[in-house]
């Protein structure tokens, strides 16, 4: 490699571009959001107020993990048409924008976790794979043609251009129930709650848990996460396969998505589950010895990242084989993560056949 020559992509610092600032003007309203539990020190707390927080925080954690994630990013199951309208419309009532939003940008998300185009990497930091990332411009808007299976149909279209209509309709029911009390606690303070207990996937379960699989990734398991999630704190399992409708695959791995959802197959609603088959759940087990290639390739970027660093702002004052050595190891560097990828791809691609033919 040329020691004037541009630096990989694989190697640039994953740093926030102009279009990945917060806008901090239309952030306002998410902000002052925050502030809504102060109305508590007026309102006092009652015990209907209570109880109305704790069922719009549960009901509608199961309309983001088991409708917007499951069934709108990865199709793990079928539902007839109204079921599936009325699943989409639920997930609107958690203010975490439309399903067709929402599923796209998760889509994109499995496709280039850990890397550079990853919308919401816990490598750019906390803030921005917690809440940074949804409050720039770049990703408010929905590109359908991201999401054409679920764009197709109109009525997914009308709910993904009015997505607070359901949410107001809940705030308002949540008033005339529970009075001020309920309305601050019963929808503004769960929604609070869920809204980070949502984001804690995206910030904390690449970071923080136990990985079980050598994914391509660095996905982990976390029980915390898991009971506030209602089992998507299973992470390294569902990166693991992505298209299974049961993130915790053993008994002991608390999933009540997947329990739900499994009742509603009972009655004929929910149909079709997809399950990863026994082998595929006995095999790539890092105790086992696999590579773990998610890792691997995520501390080799950074040491990759720290080699191409070196010495940028200082470049005329390295010796001639100081350089040269320098663009031999990035070299090296940029063709270990490069093999990498590609024992990553191949490695996935085996996966994915394997599910195929459960």
């Amino acid at each position: 490699m040329d020691a004037g020559a541009a630096p990989n992509p694989q190697l640039s610092t994953m740093r926030r571009r102009a279009d990945d600032r917060v806008n901090w003007v239309s952030s306002i309203p998410f902000l002052a959001f925050h502030t809504t539990p102060l109305l508590l020190l007026w309102t006092g707390v009652s015990a209907r107020a209570v109880v109305l927080g704790v069922v719009a925080y549960w009901g509608r954690m199961f309309f983001i993990t088991a409708g917007y994630h499951r069934y709108f990013s990865h199709r793990t199951y079928r539902l007839a048409r109204v079921p599936q309208f009325l699943m989409a419309l639920g997930g609107t009532t958690a203010l975490q924008k439309g399903p067709l939003w929402w599923a796209a940008n998760h889509r994109d998300h499995h496709r280039y976790s850990d890397t550079e185009m990853d919308v919401h990497s816990p490598q750019k930091g906390f803030w921005w794979s917690h809440v940074g990332w949804i409050l720039c411009d770049k990703y408010s808007a929905t590109e359908t043609d991201r999401i054409k299976d679920f764009a197709a149909y109109p009525e997914l279209r009308f709910l993904n251009r009015h997505d607070t209509f359901a949410a107001v309709l809940l705030a308002v029911t949540c008033f005339a129930l529970g009075g001020w009390s309920g309305l601050v606690i019963g929808f503004f303070v769960s929604t609070i709650a869920l809204w980070h207990s949502t984001f804690f996937v995206n910030s904390l379960a690449h970071v923080m848990g136990r990985r079980r699989y050598a994914t391509e990734d660095t996905s982990r398991n976390s029980v915390i996460i898991a009971v506030l999630t209602m089992g998507e704190g299973w992470h390294n399992n569902h990166h693991y396969a992505p298209s299974s409708c049961r993130n915790g695959f053993f008994w002991w791995e608390w999933d009540p998505s997947f329990y739900a959802l499994k009742a509603l197959s009972w009655v004929g609603i929910v149909k079709d589950m997809k399950s990863p088959p026994a082998t595929l759940l006995a095999s790539n087990r890092l105790k086992d010895g696999s590579l773990d290639i998610g890792m691997f390739r995520a501390n080799w970027t950074k040491a990759a990242r720290a080699v191409s660093a070196a010495g940028s702002d200082r470049r005329d004052a390295l010796g001639e084989s100081l350089r040269t050595r320098k663009a031999s190891l990035e070299g090296l560097l940029d063709t270990s993560l490069e093999s990498a990828t590609e024992l990553a791809t191949t490695i996935r691609r085996g996966q994915r056949e394997q599910l195929r033919k459960a």
